[in-house]
């Protein structure tokens, strides 16, 4: 059965599921930064899935990147699977801006996160509903 890492639970707000993967957004306000989880069990690695899961893995990037370069005006869009804190598999898609906070440098450990407040999650959220469309299920926020 499908569990959320505990530290991506206490990193992250829920936004919903695309067939495969959970949406989450780190809750970290320095960046649109948000985070894609396979709900299988028990994966750390893409070629742990099969190749059905990584060929949705990557349809699902893919268009999340597309949406976010467009939704949020996107300079750059950084996308790793690193785990190296967190083993379960999950996909980052930032979106950069040239000022943002940590331009050019990576995000991770560049700031201390500043956690959103209520009004930006909702602004997210609705801007996001005016894009993810298809195949795509809101969790309540």
């Amino acid at each position: 059965m499908f569990a959320l890492d505990s530290r991506l639970q206490q990193d992250t707000l829920p936004i919903g599921d695309f067939p495969l993967c959970r949406l989450l957004l780190s809750n970290d306000s320095n960046y649109p930064w948000f985070i894609l989880v396979p709900r299988r069990e028990d994966i750390s690695e893409i070629f742990q899935l099969d190749v059905a899961d990584q060929l949705q893995l990557w349809q699902e990037t893919t268009a999340l990147a597309q949406t976010l370069k467009d939704s949020f005006d996107a300079d750059k869009l950084n996308i790793a699977a690193l785990g190296n804190v967190v083993s379960q598999l999950h996909m980052h898609v930032i979106v950069r801006k040239r000022e943002d906070a940590a331009w050019p440098a990576p995000v991770w450990g560049k700031h201390p996160a500043v956690a959103y407040s209520a009004e930006q999650v909702a602004a997210i959220r609705e801007r996001l509903q005016r894009v993810l469309t298809e195949d795509f299920t809101f969790l309540e926020g």
